[in-house]
């Protein structure tokens, strides 16, 4: 069985009410706000696998779609030092999935709670909230209150919410 069809059955398991969309491959945030279903009032979360210099430490982040995104701003916000995107194969060998698919689902591949689930308040700003189960051909679309009050808990995985500033910072002038 595959990853999106265990994710699908296990939001069922749940009685979470969601709605699940299959589309191309979404490569980037700009594809998948470009899917037709992309509303004004949907988070489609940005999800980075980061890690800390030694690689001992790793983050899942979510992040709103259209915030800058700077490993120096989230170091700070959570307060490690030298964080950095975690090499590609850490992904497949860590958690069984594709480049393009990690979502905070994956975390249910995560039993041993290696990675911490560190979210960006910003991403609570929308009515409803969407992530791919764990696979970049689908979506799956929340009420952000049935995500955070009963898909959440079930990850087992504490999450640490972080204030990250919007701005990005400018080069300092000569």
């Amino acid at each position: 069985m595959s990853h999106k069809q265990e994710v699908l059955d296990r939001l069922t398991s749940l009685g979470v009410p969601f709605e699940h969309y299959e589309h191309a491959a979404a490569q980037t945030m700009a594809d998948c706000l470009a899917l037709p279903y992309a509303a004004p009032d949907v988070a489609f979360c940005k999800n980075i696998l980061l890690c800390n210099r030694t690689k001992t430490n790793y983050y899942l982040y979510v992040t709103h779609p259209e915030k800058p995104f700077r490993t120096a701003d989230v170091s700070k916000a959570l307060g490690v030092s030298r964080l950095s995107f975690a090499p590609a194969d850490d992904l497949p060998r860590m958690l069984g999935l594709a480049s393009g698919s990690l979502s905070p689902f994956a975390l249910w591949y995560d039993p041993e709670r290696t990675i911490q689930l560190v979210i960006d308040e910003d991403v609570r700003r929308e009515g409803r909230i969407a992530f791919h189960p764990c696979d970049n051909t689908a979506t799956v679309i929340f009420r952000q209150e049935d995500f955070w009050a009963r898909v959440l808990p079930s990850l087992g995985h504490e999450p640490v919410f972080l204030r990250v500033p919007w701005t990005v910072r400018e080069a300092p002038t000569a």
